[in-house]
């Protein structure tokens, strides 16, 4: 493991290569970067190539060419397969990551074995369940996407949020918080997550009230949800609305929204468990 100066958080891999390993591709969401996933980044399972990028405008990727809406990411991500030349992968994401997967799965399924969801709504909640919990989203979204820039470069906002949203504060210390939150300081980062909330407010809530998601999920879908997140509530993955052919939920306890860094363990063993019952 890097030390607790940032520069050195990018000497863990962003492609952790087995010999002939399968492909594993892992997304982050806001406000983190691929060091979400370095326990598996230093240390792949058996047999398994882990490839965890920077999305667009995030961590060290630079600047994105649009402006964050999510079937935009979902293009640059599968554009991405094609230059590594992966024909098909396994798949993890969480957070706004989690949800770019989905448009992933159901746009080329082909593509993917399985899919490992982390704590994301998947693209299927009921406008009822939105509703009801929509003031959860009210409480930072039209912040960020209104005036995130400043706020992500110029206050301590980023740490309180993720403060707030772990549970087990002996598994994410302060200096890991800091590492992502640092990050958004760079004006690429800061305006990216800003974008992402803009575009989400502006364009794709109202396009998704007006054309609700009607494709089915054939990829099997195992969501991970740490239970304890205020930010997403659990109905918006819960398994009977989800259209999909193969879908699990399992609910975590004394997990907050991080889960890839507050259950790493718990992670890996559901990666490794999607990679045996899947081809």
């Amino acid at each position: 493991m890097a030390s607790g100066k940032a520069a050195d958080r990018q000497s863990v891999p962003a492609d952790a290569r087995a010999v002939d390993g399968r492909p594993v591709v892992l997304l982050h969401g806001w406000p983190q970067h691929h060091y979400t996933y370095r326990d598996l980044l230093a240390d792949p399972p058996e047999g398994l190539r882990i490839i965890a990028p920077d999305l667009p405008g995030y961590g060290w990727s630079g600047p994105p060419p649009h402006r964050w809406a999510k079937e935009d990411i979902a293009s640059d991500v599968l554009a991405l397969l094609d230059a590594l030349g992966l024909e098909r992968v396994l798949l993890v994401g969480h957070d706004w990551g989690g949800y770019i997967g989905y448009l992933m799965v159901l746009r080329q399924p082909e593509r993917f074995d399985g899919y490992l969801a982390l704590n994301m709504a998947h693209p299927w909640v009921p406008a009822t369940t939105v509703l009801r919990h929509i003031w959860r989203f009210l409480v930072y979204q039209p912040l960020v996407a209104i005036a995130g820039v400043p706020l992500q470069q110029r206050t301590r906002l980023l740490e309180r949020l993720i403060g707030a949203a772990i549970t087990d504060h002996s598994a994410v210390g302060p200096d890991v918080v800091r590492i992502f939150a640092d990050r958004f300081r760079d004006p690429v980062c800061a305006r990216s997550a800003t974008d992402t909330y803009r575009t989400f407010w502006l364009r794709e809530i109202p396009n998704s009230a007006r054309n609700p998601e009607r494709r089915r999920a054939t990829v099997p879908i195992h969501a991970l949800f740490g239970v304890d997140d205020a930010a997403i509530h659990p109905s918006l993955a819960a398994t009977e609305t989800a259209r999909a052919d193969d879908y699990t939920f399992e609910p975590i306890t004394g997990c907050g929204h991080f889960i890839a860094d507050e259950r790493p363990d718990l992670v890996r063993a559901r990666l490794i468990e999607l990679a045996a019952t899947t081809t």
